[in-house]
């Protein structure tokens, strides 16, 4: 719970609806602001201090103080508030579900390298974001079957267990696209889908120098909808994942 903002909301005579109409965002957001401790989205922030008549850093000292780069903040404020999220991954195991060694070996290997201990932790800190909320989103996750074959097997054999472990969570669903479906829309990148509480989609593209948000996810759904479908199923995905015959 964000007591400052608690007693600011009082002080000013505003509630999670009133702040809601006046921001533009639904009112379960706004009560989790405050009930959760969410920070708001940064085009929120301001509008809501200035509301209040508080300084930003007054109410969410923390944010300021995230680590993960400047570009992927944004993405990172929806997926905080995501009710779903859709995510395929072509090349290497998706970033909340990472194991901590797993994530420094990916993030050692890249231009974030020198900082890489940094970002680990702040990776580690998006998953308990998504998956460790009271109501966790559903997410399902499509990998296709190269990118559990890249990695050292010291690494990987904790890391598949780990997939396996997340995906018998209720919410989480895990498959893997086997490299006998041949040929497929989703070799173009790797991509994510959010849902928000009102129903709205976001998605969110990685290339070479940072990520970009796009609203239109029509082409992102159809691609999506390809590599799901020719993807194992949950239960043989498990235990494609137990045998992995490929590690030594």
């Amino acid at each position: 719970m964000n007591r400052v903002v608690m007693v600011a909301m009082t002080e000013a005579g505003e509630t999670a609806e009133s702040l809601a109409a006046q921001v533009g965002v639904d009112p379960k957001t706004a009560q989790r602001w405050v009930t959760h401790g969410r920070i708001p989205q940064t085009r929120h922030r301001a509008q809501v201090a200035a509301i209040l008549g508080k300084d930003v850093l007054e109410l969410w000292p923390d944010a300021l103080k995230r680590r993960e780069p400047a570009w992927f903040r944004p993405w990172t404020d929806i997926e905080r508030e995501a009710t779903g999220l859709r995510c395929y991954e072509s090349a290497v195991i998706p970033g909340l579900l990472q194991t901590e060694a797993y994530a420094q070996a990916v993030l050692a290997s890249g231009p974030l390298g020198a900082d890489a201990a940094v970002y680990v932790e702040t990776r580690l800190r998006r998953q308990a974001d998504v998956f460790d909320r009271p109501r966790p989103p559903l997410t399902v996750f499509v990998i296709d079957e190269a990118a559990l074959r890249r990695g050292d097997p010291d690494v990987m054999h904790p890391q598949l267990d780990h997939l396996v472990a997340m995906a018998k969570r209720p919410t989480v669903m895990v498959h893997v696209l086997p490299l006998g479906a041949g040929l497929h829309p989703g070799q173009a990148g790797p991509f994510v889908i959010a849902t928000n509480g009102d129903g709205e989609d976001a998605g969110y593209l990685d290339d070479q120098a940072a990520g970009r948000i796009t609203n239109d996810v029509a082409s992102l759904w159809a691609v999506w909808d390809t590599v799901r479908s020719v993807s194992l199923p949950r239960d043989q995905s498990i235990d494609f994942l137990r045998a992995r015959t490929w590690l030594t």
